[in-house]
Formats: structure tokens, C-alpha cells, sequence
């Protein structure tokens, strides 16, 4: 009897990992910190869930990457380049409901279909929308080479004011001092991808600068090679371990 009991519960447990297992399949990659959801798409694309409010960030791909997600909110567009600004990607999603929040640049490319949608912000500049700040910061590159990619003024970032939670969305840039000089941020997408805005060493010091209490690594993939986000995480954290680095697959459909 006592063996058919602990065979019986051998199979249980067996079962209960299996769907825990399929579980974790169905959902890949989302994540859940002080109430707000990421949901990466791909690369610079993520789908923001907060308080019953859907935040589409860059929204590339088609309709069909975003078939699993509600229609959105808010939609937040960071700079003019392909893999941030998809005009066949807006056109072909249901967006009636959505407030876009993007810079000058971008607004100029946008047909007048989506004119009553559209705030335009410059660096600097802030609009609430749904309870939701949203305050638009420089992004633009340093280094000589690279600044013919994002010269400053052009692009977004974002910092999302969300009940006394903020959110920092790096878009395309480098180390700025804009960036180093942020405060108080709680989550903070930041890229790192050479030759087009940063490097890994250059992410990780500027993080260590402007401590958020948890920092995402995106915008990875560069030019023929993605950047080492365990190189990364191990730079932040063996200096400060209060900072969580929380590493998700921005590219499912890659084989690196």
C-alpha cells in the first residue's frame, strides 16, 4: 500500500512539472515587476501592460506580432529608423483607441489619417495620457563615427511617470548625460549594440550611474553580432547588487 502511494506520487509530481513546463511555454520571456508587464516582441518592440493600460513601444512587425496582446492604449514611437518606426505596421493594426506619442520626425513621415492621434513631444517635453506622464528625453550618439545614426534632437527617449513608479525607455543612444543624470528610476529598458549606439561597458557604467532599481537589457542585436548580456548583468551586479538585471529573449525567432 505505502508503495502504491509513493508510486502514485512519484507520477504526481512528474505530471505537475510537465505543466509547469508547458506552462512556461505558453507565456515565453514576459515579465512582471512593480505591477507593470513586458512583454518583448522583438529587438526594440515591447507591448507595456499597466494598470488596464496597453503601451505599445516601437511597434514593428506586422500585424501578426502582436496577435496574442490587446489592441493598445498608447503607442510610443522613439526615432524614424526601420526597426522603431513601421508605418505598414500602424496602418495595418487597430489603433482607433490609441493615443501616439512620437518626435517631430516621425510625425513628418505619418499620413494625416493619424493626425488626431498624434502628440508630437521634443526632447524635454511631457504629456499626460491615461494617467501616464510620459516625458520625452534626449537619445542621440557620442562617439564621431556613430553620430551620423542619431544626432541629437531627432529621436525620444522616454521616461513613463506611473503612480509614483518610473519607467526609463533608453531608445537609441549612448551614455549620454542626460541619461547618467536620471533619478529615482524603478525599471529602465537599455540598449547596447555596436556600431549604433553603445557598447556592453558603456550600458553597464552608465546603469551604475543612474542605479535603477531594475534595469532590462534590449536592443542587443548589432551588426553581425549580438551583444554579451552576461557580460553585462556580471558588470552591474558585481558592482551593485541592489540593481536586478532581468535578461528576456528580444529575438525568439534568431538562431544565435
Amino acid at each position: 500500500m505505502k508503495t502504491n502511494f509513493l508510486r502514485y506520487f512519484a507520477f504526481f509530481l512528474v505530471f505537475l512539472r510537465i505543466a509547469q513546463i508547458s506552462a512556461q511555454k505558453l507565456d515565453p520571456g514576459n515579465s512582471q515587476v512593480l505591477g507593470i508587464e513586458i512583454v518583448p516582441i522583438e529587438h526594440a518592440t515591447a507591448v507595456l501592460k499597466w494598470n488596464n493600460t496597453t503601451i505599445y513601444l516601437d511597434p514593428v512587425g506586422g500585424k501578426e506580432a502582436f496577435e496574442r496582446v490587446p489592441q493598445p492604449d498608447l503607442i510610443l514611437i522613439t526615432d524614424i529608423h526601420g526597426d522603431h518606426f513601421s508605418l505598414k505596421t500602424l496602418e495595418a493594426l487597430d489603433t482607433g483607441r490609441a493615443k501616439i506619442i512620437v518626435p517631430q520626425a516621425v510625425a513628418d513621415k505619418m499620413p494625416e489619417v493619424f493626425t488626431p492621434q498624434i502628440d508630437v513631444l521634443n526632447n524635454g517635453d511631457s504629456k499626460e495620457r491615461y494617467g501616464i506622464t510620459v516625458e520625452a528625453v534626449p537619445m542621440y550618439n557620442l562617439r564621431e563615427e556613430a553620430l551620423r545614426f542619431h544626432p541629437k534632437g531627432r529621436g525620444n527617449g522616454y521616461v513613463l511617470h506611473l503612480n509614483g513608479k518610473k519607467l526609463y525607455i533608453s531608445g537609441d543612444t549612448e551614455d549620454t548625460p542626460e541619461m547618467r543624470a536620471l533619478k529615482n528610476i524603478d525599471l529602465a529598458l537599455v540598449c547596447m549594440n555596436l556600431p549604433y549606439t553603445m557598447s556592453v561597458e558603456q550600458a553597464a557604467d552608465a546603469v551604475l550611474e543612474f542605479k535603477p532599481k531594475v534595469v532590462y537589457p534590449y536592443h542587443y542585436r548589432g551588426k553581425n553580432k549580438v551583444s554579451n548580456v552576461d557580460r553585462f548583468m556580471n558588470l552591474v551586479t558585481a558592482e551593485n547588487k541592489n540593481i536586478t538585471v532581468v535578461p528576456l529573449d528580444w529575438y525568439p525567432n534568431d538562431d544565435f
